[in-house]
């Protein structure tokens, strides 16, 4: 973790933001006391992507699951029918 003044976080800035993208963490002081951290966040390119049909062979869907009427669906919502 590197510490730096205002003055000098302002003049390479650019260094910084390379730093914290890259997994370092960057904190920022104003007289000596630290004020700011600058890290990378995380973003959709960096999340894990999901994997479809990863619950194959574990759940099966009724081939009518399309069809259940208002009065089925009612009473799973706590509602009357």
């Amino acid at each position: 973790m590197e510490t730096v003044n205002m003055h000098e976080a302002k003049s390479r800035l650019s260094q910084l933001v390379d730093k914290a993208a890259k997994g370092e963490t960057v904190v920022i002081a104003k007289a000596g006391v630290p004020v700011a951290r600058v890290v990378a966040i995380d973003t959709v390119v960096n999340k894990p992507m999901c994997r479809l049909g990863f619950l194959t062979g574990h759940i099966q869907v009724p081939d009518d699951f399309d069809r259940i009427s208002d009065t089925e669906i009612a009473p799973l919502f706590g509602k009357p029918r």
